[in-house]
């Protein structure tokens, strides 16, 4: 672990992280639309239970048949990027394959098997079990499901904040210390909440998007409005529930992550009552001269939104890049060590690790072992700063968290307007006469999914170049491959990927055709 940066080649890391980024992003295309639909065929399940009326039954048929072609989708592309992590990045599977392996076990074992289960019930167990029976089934679906996304947004939140974790220099390896800890760590607790919801905003869409073309085409008439109250109705509500906690889990970022709020809002120099920007020019092809301070050209601010923001006080002392790359004193009064003095603490815990490997092959004294391990526990928390060259490795590449931070809560603003006025619509007037605003339902689907990508993109751009925060960059976290033989599997991703949208599109555009199977009276 601490010489292998001398046998990597770094294209390898480019190609790694480009086909990592591909499939990530490919998955996360099914994800959003399988967790929102599930609740909403769930609600339609309900009022069919409730009321015993066969078309409830024949609306939750049809929502499930969406769900399913989509689900099968998500889990192809899903498998493919657990498997990269062995694959692309053996080291970063060594060096916390104790911790990461855990939530992951969960979410095959537990999980998995209850949403695959229950799925089975809910396509084929219409006349085989009690409609109580099923109704659960269809529910429980929806909770594996969210399960599922709960085990695997802790481990991407430890990435982001690891917790409940000793180093052990003997295996070279971090260990688990408190499940607990890892399980019900805060920033995965407001990840889980604010990605899940989020979610439910791609879903309520998705309802939106269909129901409004059949009110162009006029048909299916009463599905598309029973529908789209039920649609827009979740969707409001999802889109505050979003605001809120992407507050929450701003607050945690600005805590855990001050780089990436700094990159978000391309604040170089920060201070207290810090402004948030409403716009700016940052050049999204280049990364600004930050060291040179000042801010952004054109920059439009809303005085102490920032402050608010990131610390719910109005004079709360936000850091800029500049502050955390040369030290700054914290509110508190304790001072954040520069980006040096954490380079120097770094490259300590290498070396110190590879003297305490070396001294305990050579069987030296335990008291001798045992001051080389304190040395190295003191310093553990930078160790992954030992392997950073420049400092300007640590700045994210600002104008895409800038802009992809801007795209997430403008489109998310956009959707409690969409979602409040076709609600008004629907119950004061006839929706049917605004031609207009049900192409926007429907064309507003694209950026349902624009908007949960960008969220992503701020997450994961945001914290390079960390695989894991402080602990282990992404150049020491690769494997040992050739980069010609990633290139190859990219390419052959990105085609199978392709190909893997295009047929859903196809059926989903197909099955929305077709239309509803109503049952006879």
């Amino acid at each position: 672990m601490y010489n292998l940066l001398m046998s990597v080649d770094p294209f390898a890391i480019d190609w790694s992280r480009a086909q990592f980024a591909l499939t990530a992003i490919y998955h996360w295309l099914f994800v959003p639309l399988t967790l929102g639909l599930a609740v909403v065929m769930g609600i339609m399940e309900t009022c069919y239970y409730r009321t015993k009326n066969v078309f409830w039954k024949d609306v939750a048929k049809f929502w499930q048949r969406l769900f399913g072609i989509n689900f099968a989708m998500g889990v192809a592309t899903g498998i493919i990027l657990e498997f990269e992590f062995g694959t692309n990045w053996s080291n970063y599977s060594w060096f916390v394959g104790d911790i990461f392996g855990a939530p992951l076990a969960i979410e095959g074992i537990v999980a998995f098997f209850l949403e695959s289960t229950f799925v089975a019930v809910m396509f084929f167990g219409w006349k085989k079990v009690s409609s109580g029976f099923h109704l659960a089934s269809t529910w429980l679906t929806g909770v594996g499901a969210t399960l599922s996304a709960w085990w695997i947004l802790v481990a991407n939140a430890w990435m982001q904040y690891p917790v409940g974790c000793e180093f052990n220099p003997d295996t070279v390896r971090n260990e688990m210390t408190s499940f607990a800890d890892v399980a019900l760590s805060p920033f995965a607790i407001d990840k889980f909440f604010h990605t899940v919801i989020s979610s439910w905003i791609v879903g309520a869409v998705f309802v939106v998007a269909v129901s409004s073309w059949y009110l162009i085409k006029k048909r299916d008439q009463r599905l598309a409005r029973e529908s789209m109250k039920i649609g827009a109705v979740f969707g409001l509500v999802a889109s505050l529930l979003a605001a809120f906690t992407g507050d929450l889990s701003a607050v945690k970022v600005a805590k855990v992550q001050p780089m990436k709020l700094a990159a978000m809002e391309a604040l170089y120099d920060g201070g207290n009552g810090v402004s948030l920007t409403a716009f700016a020019a940052v050049n999204p092809f280049r990364q600004p001269d930050y060291a040179a301070g000042g801010e952004p050209p054109l920059r439009i601010g809303i005085p102490y939104g920032l402050s608010i923001l990131a610390t719910h006080d109005p004079q709360g002392f936000v850091p800029g890049v500049n502050d955390i790359l040369n030290g700054y004193v914290r509110p508190d009064g304790t001072r954040e060590l520069s980006a040096e003095e954490k380079m120097e603490k770094g490259r300590i815990a290498i070396n110190t690790l590879a003297r305490y490997r070396e001294r305990k092959a050579a069987n030296a004294d335990s008291s001798e072992l045992a001051g080389l391990n304190d040395t190295l526990q003191a310093n553990m928390p930078y160790f992954g700063y030992g392997y950073i060259k420049d400092k300007a490795e640590l700045v994210p590449y600002i104008p895409l968290c800038f802009y992809a931070f801007r795209v997430m809560v403008g489109l998310g603003a956009y959707f409690i307007l969409l979602f409040a006025v076709i609600i008004f619509l629907l119950y004061k007037r006839d929706i049917q006469k605004y031609g207009y605003l049900l192409w926007l339902g429907v064309l507003s689907l694209p950026l349902a999914y624009i908007a949960s990508e960008a969220g992503w993109i701020v997450a994961e751009m945001g914290r390079q170049p960390w695989a894991i925060q402080d602990l282990l960059p992404t150049c020491a976290a690769v494997s040992d491959i050739s980069a010609g033989s990633v290139a190859v599997t990219f390419f052959i991703f990105l085609a199978l990927f392709t190909t893997l949208l295009a047929v859903e599109v196809n059926i989903l555009c197909k099955q929305i055709k077709k239309g509803p199977e109503y049952t006879a009276n």
